[in-house]
């Protein structure tokens, strides 16, 4: 049986609330973070804010420099999770097979759902209308046979927007789109596919599959199948995320003494704070990987007191795993960076550390 998946991505979550909650910020640029004189970053911004080139992760400084005029608010964790259990439960209503990927965003797997609906854009519909309803909020869907699709599917026609993709009309949409949407594909690789003339999903899905793999080892043959529309991961209903990391197969080997190597691990723990970031996310084990030219993979983990999820202080991490690294007489051809035992941003005992962070 083909699978009914659904992707419901809140719009600007954090920003909308704060609208929502205080009519006389409708229509202004919103700024959810730290102070605009801190070295706190954005959490995220209304969509008018957006319109300056305002965009999550950025230095609230760099955000003040954009839009001096912008409202900077500190983030309600309590209020953003309220308002999520609310979403959640009208996932409920119609499937347990939820998957969330952080507060604002989840898979449904509504193949056979509590309602008996047949037609999955029905309830699709019927799930943005009652979040609406209920929270005031607004919500991009995207519709399709399978979480890949879904997920790009949803980000298509935002805000407030629903796209279906079926697996009829999926390879033209692929085709079109470019590759830093790609499942997997943070900054590191999409550098990686350009440099080797790869800039949509028609590019990617006429590279051979044999050089794809020699490029990216096993994930070449993930990205020869997504291009392809091909996925077949199922929704995990209540997924426990375990760790989140970064990986990227060199062009060429280098040695950890190579200048290049600092640039490259900068990238990559960059992209890993990122996805912290995006899933609200803090970890205490820090873990480098490192794959050398003749396929000897050895990997070093560092566990801390408190949880992090600084770039600052992932990459002094990393800095020192790699500085304990015995044997450095062999060229590198992969770096990975990865972050394990994480916790809710919200849920840390150490308040403090939280202002910090955005402050």
């Amino acid at each position: 049986m083909k699978r009914k998946i659904i992707h419901i991505d809140m719009d600007a979550f954090y920003a909308s609330i704060e609208q929502n909650d205080d009519r006389t910020l409708k229509g202004k640029p919103i700024v959810v973070g730290g102070s605009p004189k801190g070295r706190g970053v954005v959490c995220t911004c209304s969509y008018e804010a957006r319109k300056y080139g305002i965009h999550s992760a950025m230095s609230c400084r760099e955000a003040y420099k954009r839009c001096p005029y912008a409202i900077f608010i500190r983030p309600r964790f309590d209020r953003y999770k309220e308002i999520s259990s609310i979403i959640r439960n009208i996932f409920h209503k119609y499937t347990d097979i939820v998957e969330p990927l952080s507060l604002d965003e989840a898979f449904l797997d509504v193949t056979n759902n509590k309602l008996d609906i047949e037609d999955h854009v029905i309830i699709a519909k019927m799930i943005k209308d009652e979040i609406k309803l209920r929270t005031g909020l607004t919500a991009s869907a995207g519709v399709s046979y399978n979480k890949f699709i879904a997920k790009i599917a949803s980000d298509y026609r935002k805000p407030d927007g629903m796209t279906v993709i079926t697996e009829e009309n999926s390879q033209e949409f692929l085709d079109r789109l470019p590759v830093k949407k790609f499942f997997g594909v943070g900054r590191v690789t999409e550098r990686v596919l350009k440099n080797h003339g790869i800039d949509t999903g028609y590019d990617l899905r006429m590279t051979p599959l044999d050089e794809l793999e020699k490029i990216f080892g096993n994930r070449g043959y993930e990205l020869y199948n997504l291009s392809r529309g091909v996925d077949n991961r199922p929704v995990e209903a209540e997924r426990t995320r375990k760790s989140i990391g970064s990986e990227t197969t060199l062009d060429n080997n280098m040695y950890i003494d190579d200048v290049e190597t600092i640039g490259i691990l900068d990238e990559l723990c960059e992209d890993v704070t990122l996805r912290m970031k995006k899933e609200s996310k803090a970890a205490k084990t820090v873990t480098l990987k490192v794959k050398f030219s003749n396929f000897r993979t050895i990997t070093r983990s560092m566990s801390l007191d408190k949880y992090i999820y600084e770039n600052e202080k992932i990459r002094f991490c990393i800095g020192e795993l790699i500085n304990n690294i015995e044997d450095t007489s062999d060229s590198i051809r992969l770096f990975g960076v990865s972050v394990s035992n994480l916790i809710d941003v919200e849920d840390i005992e150490e308040e403090i550390t939280l202002f910090d962070y955005i402050k």
